[in-house]
């Protein structure tokens, strides 16, 4: 990232890689898969969609705040460009925060909605969803169609 924005204290995407991996070293999915796996298909799939570093960055920290991996305060002071800040914040789920207020917030911030489409392509992947038991599967499948809804995005995303 310090090559595009011409700031050299900003966090690489290299660093951030590395820096979201560690936060959630020892966390694993739903399935049991180390969820550094989660995190690099989200990545991979915002860069395959056109996403910029900025994305990208925002795709490999896009849980850290939520699942408690790093902190809010982390956040607001990393070296990292305001819009990576904002997008994190953008895809972190609050508690007791209805659906639409979440998508909402998603939709009002730049850039955030193809970090959102990558992560609902991998957590919706028929391979990943078939590695849970039935009524888990049907819960995510109902909350994944739910957000896509909202989020006026359809298959394939």
């Amino acid at each position: 990232m310090t090559a595009t924005t011409g700031t050299p204290n900003l966090l690489t995407l290299t660093e951030i890689e590395t820096l979201a991996v560690a936060a959630h070293a020892g966390q694993t999915d739903k399935a049991g898969r180390p969820y550094a796996e989660h995190l690099r298909a989200v990545a991979e799939g915002v860069r395959a969609r056109g996403g910029d570093e900025r994305q990208i960055a925002a795709a490999w920290l896009h849980d850290a705040i939520e699942d408690e991996a790093l902190s809010a305060e982390w956040l607001a002071d990393a070296a990292l460009p305001p819009e990576v800040k904002d997008m994190v914040r953008a895809l972190t789920r609050r508690p007791g925060e209805d659906p639409e207020s979440y998508t909402h917030r998603i939709l009002a911030t730049p850039g955030a909605l193809l970090v959102k489409r990558a992560d609902l392509a991998h957590n919706a992947d028929p391979a990943r969803l078939a590695l849970l038991d039935q009524p888990t599967r049907d819960r995510l499948t109902a909350k994944y169609a739910r957000t896509q809804a909202l989020l006026g995005l359809t298959p394939p995303y």
